[in-house]
């Protein structure tokens, strides 16, 4: 194999470098990133949400525990209430702006009895009410 110039013979060898497979390689790579790059982006929707101030957490709240058991019974931290019992102690203690009532409904128990007992504390004045779930199981 001989390397020259054109001033040399016709006859002798050139030395090129094949830039084919190269140039296969990078179209193929071309063409994945082209393809994969939309599935990467984040999908979202652009809204535009009303400014608030920074909701504070409060510590202060007084919470209350409010159970309800498989057969649809109540009982505010561990004393068994009837419907009028549980509305005139919710009535009483919901007065305290920071009281907050926390639900902790069997799953066994029916919606219809849970709809209940939330109607109770709205008529009784509670505005704050939250649920307590029990996780990994």
């Amino acid at each position: 194999m001989a390397f020259g110039n054109s001033s040399q013979e016709s006859g002798s060898m050139m030395s090129e470098i094949n830039v084919t497979p190269l140039v296969d390689v990078m179209l193929v790579l071309l063409v994945v990133f082209i393809i994969t790059a939309p599935l990467l982006a984040p999908q979202s929707l652009k809204i535009n949400l009303p400014k608030t101030e920074a909701v504070v957490h409060d510590d202060k709240l007084q919470k209350i525990s409010l159970a309800i058991d498989a057969k649809g019974e109540v009982s505010l931290d561990a004393v068994r209430l009837s419907d009028e019992g549980l509305s005139e102690m919710l009535k009483s203690r919901s007065v305290d702006p920071n009281f907050q009532l926390q639900i902790q409904a069997d799953e066994a128990v029916n919606y219809g009895r849970v709809a209940q007992v939330m109607a109770i504390a709205q008529k009784s004045g509670v505005s704050k009410l939250s649920f307590l779930t029990i996780t990994g199981k």
